[in-house]
């Protein structure tokens, strides 16, 4: 039983992140390997903690208040956090499947809950259902809300890497790893500050004020998933021909132009095959006329300019949406497309 009660906060988390990505579903496949390698964070951020507390401890005793605080945001939230920065960043960010600004949130959050469960069930299993039960409202969702902060930049990280803003993505890896780590570092500091004082009053009034900081963690939380999962955009790449002139514009509407179907016959409008993994066939592109790069979406990646009405035969294998209205000018004026 503890063990159930352990893993349904995580299980109703993932699926909730799970369920809003509704543009392009992730493999099952890879999201266990980085729940798994999630789990794996646990060993490394014991023993980065271990080592690391020792050290603060011929500093300073870190069963005081400035001693707890000073572990839990230079100790134990870093190695936390680094550790599942490390697999996200191993394992997601050079992926095909990377392809869409929601998944680095997915990722994160899988990542992150695979370190949460494994703590979880320590945790439940040397205190017991109490324990479990508080948990499941703060702990666990703790995690959550971390992975979510580090995926949201993570995902602008890889977008400012595909656009060539170097010095973008740079700004952007820094706050993947400095903002859930901050975050972490105040959840664990309110609690570990106020276990230290040994007072009950002022235990008292750390817990609520922790719980004022996990309510707005939440609140933010959700937010941002929300509208990430509402403005999720591509992000991809398409691999450059030989004929053409102009280089590939990244991608970044999020409607596909039509649907294709697989050498292993599976028909679907996605970036990759979803049965087989191949990669959509770059016969279903197109060149915008009005600023001549190569775009395979209803909307050209470089001006945004909507994809023209063209015969099926210059598309083979794609289904091409109607042509968009004229919008007129004036009364006068030739019909021109927007």
């Amino acid at each position: 039983m503890l063990f159930f009660l352990s893993l349904i906060p995580v299980a109703g988390l993932l699926f909730f992140i799970y369920f809003n990505d509704k543009k392009e579903k992730e493999p099952f496949g890879l999201l266990i390997a980085m729940f798994f390698a999630g789990m794996g964070t646990v060993v490394t951020a014991i023993i980065a903690e271990v080592v690391c507390d020792y050290i603060l401890n011929l500093v300073i005793p870190v069963d005081t208040v400035p001693g707890a605080i000073l572990s839990a945001m230079t100790v134990v939230a870093p190695a936390e956090e680094l550790g599942k920065f490390m697999i996200l960043w191993l394992i997601a960010w050079k992926n095909r499947h990377f392809n869409y600004s929601y998944d680095a949130i997915v990722y994160a959050v899988f990542v992150s809950l695979g370190f949460a469960a494994l703590e979880n069930i320590n945790y439940v299993f040397d205190n017991g259902i109490v324990t479990a039960l508080m948990r499941m409202v703060t702990a666990v969702p703790g995690h959550a809300c971390f992975a979510v902060l580090m995926g949201f930049f993570f995902s602008r990280a890889k977008y400012a890497a595909l656009t060539g803003k170097k010095a973008n993505c740079a700004v952007h890896i820094l706050l993947t790893i400095f903002m859930p780590t901050i975050a972490h570092g105040i959840y664990d500091a309110i609690l570990m500050g106020g276990e230290a004082t040994g007072e009950d009053l002022l235990t008292g009034l750390s817990f609520l004020l922790w719980l004022g900081y996990v309510t707005a963690l939440f609140v933010i939380s959700v937010i941002i998933i929300i509208k990430s999962s509402r403005n999720d955009f591509c992000i991809v790449t398409l691999p450059e021909q030989p004929e053409q002139k102009v280089p590939v514009q990244v991608v970044y509407r999020p409607s596909v132009a039509g649907s294709w179907t697989c050498e292993c016959g599976a028909a679907n409008n996605l970036n990759f095959c979803f049965k087989c993994g191949r990669q959509r066939p770059v016969n279903t592109t197109w060149t915008c006329p009005r600023c001549g790069a190569l775009s395979a979406y209803k909307f050209c990646g470089n001006c945004g300019n909507p994809r023209p009405f063209a015969p099926a035969a210059q598309f083979p294998g794609a289904q091409i949406p109607a042509a968009p209205a004229p919008v007129y000018q004036n009364p006068s004026a030739p019909a021109r497309m927007q």
